[in-house]
């Protein structure tokens, strides 16, 4: 299978970056092409309609998402929602993009775990017919540490993101193939 991973951060080197980079990995692990969309190297315009859909980075995360069989979205929590270079690039991706994929919803956030913006996440993939994974994975605190490496420092982080992305893979594997 072909994921896309959609990394909703605006900052070099943030945790939610290093945690879509970790799942990636994870994912090839299994065998599966997976490619990070890192929203702080592809900047978007902002939103609207018209000639926005032109624009270069656009046409990269529209393609990325269309040949996507499935979809890992992760977003810092600001403020208890996902941040909004995530939402802005979602604006611009709609059930074309969606329609019964897989969709893993992950978080980095600054307090323990950050729940809010997996909600919001999940509402969002609702709204536009991807099929949400059951699991999903919220980093926080202490747990947003990675080695050189690009693991979790946390070991107990590591096993949950590794439960996570093995429960994914069987719900995009069983999608993918109803939809061939």
């Amino acid at each position: 299978m072909k994921i896309t991973l959609i990394a909703g951060s605006n900052r070099p080197d943030a945790s939610t970056t290093l945690l879509s980079q970790y799942i990636a990995r994870l994912l090839q692990e299994h065998g599966h092409e997976a490619e990070v969309f890192n929203l702080y190297e592809h900047q978007l315009p902002l939103y609207g309609p018209g000639e926005a859909y032109g624009h270069e980075e656009v046409q990269k995360l529209a393609q990325a998402a269309k040949s996507a069989d499935a979809l890992v979205l992760a977003t810092p929590e600001y403020h208890g929602s996902i941040s909004g270079v995530l939402k802005n690039a979602l604006d611009f991706l709609g059930s074309d993009y969606f329609n019964n994929k897989a969709v893993l919803s992950a978080n980095s956030a600054g307090g323990l775990i950050g729940t809010a913006s997996l909600l919001h996440l999940q509402t969002i993939v609702r709204n536009v017919h991807g099929i949400n994974c059951p699991e999903w994975i919220s980093i926080g605190g202490s747990q947003r540490e990675f080695n050189e490496n690009g693991e979790p420092i946390d070991e107990g982080t590591e096993l949950r993101i590794r439960k996570a992305v093995e429960n994914f893979i069987e719900l995009a594997s069983k999608l993918s193939s109803a939809s061939a």
